[in-house]
């Protein structure tokens, strides 16, 4: 879904609590009124993931060059979609990026510097668990960044994408919405799961109450960075299943990958077992209670 030619690069009317990214916008879509059985689930994402390590083999051997951008909202699966993403492909290629907090010495920099050391080299699929578009969201929406220092921000980055674009990068960026009632439901499920407590930060607590001014800032910043050279990609994932499957589809059918080619593989002959003596020493196995 190309927002830009939704919007036609106009501010969006603010209408409240009816968001502009309506389930109805969706196309193309399946039907979602039953819910996926884990064995269709797993059955889907071994495919997938087959096809995830056809496509790292042919970025390897054509030295290609891949940026994934993760953005949406608070609990909507971005890290779960990416440890699908890199569950079965290796970490010298797929690379995930998550950067804490800006230093003193980084916020004294130009906005975007932080993160060019990251961009991927030949060879590599570089994926930013968010980005620099903190600066259109939470930076905004929070106080962290002035008016400002945002709409500066939305009218440069156009620009440096062309520029990663141009020197042979291929970006795909994506927005994972989730609805609101979904995402009370996830919070709630981290308070006493200590599986997901870490997940619960201060931050998301003192954004939940603030739903429309996150609606806000998402619209401009699609308005201003929804570009042809890198459009953003929409992905409702109240049903995570289908929302990890639909987004690792798309990001196939993005990269131009050749289909692995099956290989004629045999095992080479081993030495006879007797013939390795080990020497006597103090080993120290680890408990078996399982």
């Amino acid at each position: 879904m190309n927002v830009a030619r939704k919007h036609e690069k106009k501010a969006p009317k603010d209408k409240g609590h009816h968001d502009v990214v309506d389930a109805s916008s969706s196309s193309g879509h399946a039907d979602t009124s039953t819910q996926m059985t884990n064995k269709d689930y797993e059955r889907e994402m071994r495919r997938l993931h087959g096809e995830l390590v056809a496509m790292q083999e042919w970025v390897k051997s054509t030295e290609a060059k891949v940026c994934i951008v993760f953005e949406g909202r608070d609990t909507a699966g971005k890290g779960g979609t990416i440890k699908r993403i890199t569950e079965r492909v290796s970490p010298r290629v797929f690379k995930v990026v998550a950067l804490s907090a800006p230093t003193d010495r980084e916020k004294s920099q130009m906005y975007i510097q932080r993160y060019i050391p990251y961009f991927p080299a030949a060879g590599e699929v570089v994926i930013f668990d968010r980005s620099w578009y903190n600066r259109a969201g939470v930076e905004l929406v929070m106080g962290f960044s002035t008016p400002e220092q945002t709409e500066r921000f939305l009218e440069q980055v156009p620009a440096v994408e062309k520029a990663m674009v141009d020197s042979g990068i291929i970006l795909v960026k994506y927005w994972l919405e989730v609805s609101p009632d979904e995402q009370t439901r996830r919070l709630e499920g981290r308070i006493n799961d200590p599986r997901k407590t870490w997940k619960l930060t201060d931050m998301d607590l003192k954004s939940y109450g603030r739903w429309d001014d996150y609606s806000r800032a998402r619209d401009a910043m699609f308005v201003a960075t929804d570009s042809p050279w890198a459009p953003w990609y929409l992905a409702r994932t109240d049903d995570k299943k289908r929302g990890r499957l639909n987004i690792i589809s798309h990001l196939l059918s993005q990269i131009p990958y050749d289909p692995a080619e099956p290989r004629d593989i045999v095992l080479p002959k081993r030495s006879k077992a007797g013939k390795y003596v080990g020497p006597e020493l103090p080993l120290r196995f680890i408990p078996t209670p399982f």
